[in-house]
């Protein structure tokens, strides 16, 4: 005799098309909620990122001019 574990039974359950759908019909206002709280924090990561790439590539191409203008001389 094999009984069923409270995992299997738990993933069995929610595998059903209507669970799922009652889920995702619960779940739709707190994640809704949650995204309006931090999209302006996402946005300014993105844009944090953007002017970092900048940055380096600034201080990289800063870099390559620099070492081209002194090419006998050794760097530490």
């Amino acid at each position: 005799m094999s009984f069923k574990t409270f995992r299997d039974t738990c993933i069995e359950y929610l595998n059903k098309e209507d669970i799922k759908r009652d889920l995702k019909e619960i779940l739709k206002p707190i994640v809704s909620t949650i995204y309006n709280e931090i999209y302006i924090y996402i946005w300014l990561i993105c844009f944090y990122n953007v002017v970092f790439i900048f940055i380096v590539l600034a201080n990289f191409i800063l870099l390559v001019r620099f070492l081209k203008k002194t090419p006998g001389e050794k760097y530490i």
